[in-house]
């Protein structure tokens, strides 16, 4: 199946596992619409305006930073922040797990730019940690760590090892960057408010469309200065679009009801993990859950999972993941679960009734 087949097949289910509920284009012009009205939104020009500057405070503000800039894509602001740090440092090196969007997603991006040299840190099935950094010889600019780290399941590290990593960048002075794409998962992960997590920090990148539910867009938080540079190459970059209005509304209309409604997917995913007790086949990765998701590894190879994924919404109405992939160990695969808005209202029967039409598709091989 193509992705349009893909798509037009999820659309006709009635029950949606993973991530949020999806609105057409109609309804969430609408909203926004509706929203700048009885807000009395203004355009913004080439990022001048006094409603997207007041949304950068409100960012930096709950970060605990100076300043903060709206980038298009975070794809974009991650490799200025660090570009910015190595020029700042004499170096170009930059730690960064095996897992990072930048090596895995971004399609060279830093090597084919000629800004940094990533250099490979940590376990690939676990958050690095202060050892990985110490033992480096080398004079590293910059530290790229990832709050949650969302290939291997959203798996966050130990608390006091953060703050020590914290410690150890600011004693030799390392540049620390957080991809916080999914840092508003993360705060519940942590029981921390978000400001705590992001101090000690030299930059942060967060997402407006992935947990929050906006098009698209991101902000780049750090010192001022720090920032005014990186507004430059955003601009160098093509990313000083004449409009950044549409993108910030569909973010900022939802925001504060997001964050507010984190806690209820975290301890909905804390039930889901109850529920998959009975499902021994089913492995989650992680063990206990950091966030509001994960990964569920399955005893089939990646197409066979995703016949069945399509057998089952064809004949069930139940869309179970996205998308598989296989993993390390031969005849497994492996799909992730966001626990957003959908598994908010599926019950834990209709949980259950999904879980064994997997599990009874599995077995009938």
């Amino acid at each position: 199946m193509n992705n349009a087949e893909i798509i037009a097949l999820k659309n006709t289910c009635h029950t949606i596992l993973p991530g949020h509920k999806a609105q057409t284009p109609a309804q969430s012009f609408a909203q926004m619409a509706s929203w700048c009205e009885a807000n009395n939104i203004e355009h913004d020009v080439y990022g001048e305006g006094d409603f997207l500057q007041s949304f950068e405070k409100k960012i930096a503000g709950l970060l605990g930073m100076e300043s903060s800039v709206f980038c298009i894509s975070g794809t974009m602001a991650q490799v200025i922040a660090l570009k910015l740090a190595c020029e700042e440092r004499g170096s170009s090196l930059v730690a960064l797990h095996p897992t990072s969007h930048l090596l895995l997603h971004e399609r060279s991006n830093f090597q084919v730019l000629n800004y940094f040299t990533a250099l490979n840190i940590g376990n690939p099935h676990r958050p690095w940690v202060l050892q990985d950094l110490q033992t480096q010889p080398e004079h590293i600019a910059a530290a790229q760590y990832e709050l949650p780290m969302r290939e291997i399941g959203g798996q966050l590290p130990g608390w006091d090892e953060l703050n020590a990593i914290k410690t150890y960048c600011r004693q030799q002075d390392i540049h620390l960057h957080m991809d916080g794409a999914r840092l508003w998962e993360a705060a519940c992960g942590f029981n921390k408010p978000l400001n705590d997590i992001a101090a000690g920090f030299d930059s942060v990148y967060v997402s407006f469309y992935k947990g929050i539910g906006g098009f698209a867009g991101a902000m780049l938080a750090g010192r001022t200065d720090f920032i005014a540079k990186a507004r430059v190459w955003i601009h160098r970059q093509g990313g000083n679009v004449f409009r950044r209005t549409p993108y910030v509304v569909a973010a900022a209309m939802q925001f504060d009801q997001r964050l507010a409604a984190m806690p209820a997917y975290f301890q909905r995913t804390r039930e889901i993990y109850a529920v998959l007790k009975d499902y021994p086949a089913f492995i989650a990765n992680p063990a206990t859950p950091d966030c509001n998701m994960l990964h569920l590894h399955l005893p089939a190879d990646k197409d066979t999972a995703i016949q069945l994924r399509n057998r089952i919404a064809s004949e069930h109405g139940i869309w179970l993941f996205n998308n598989a992939v296989h993993t390390a160990l031969p005849g497994y695969c492996m799909f992730e679960w966001y626990v957003g808005d959908q598994m908010l209202d599926i019950n834990d029967n209709t949980l259950r009734q999904a879980l064994d039409l997997l599990a009874t598709g599995l077995a009938m091989g």
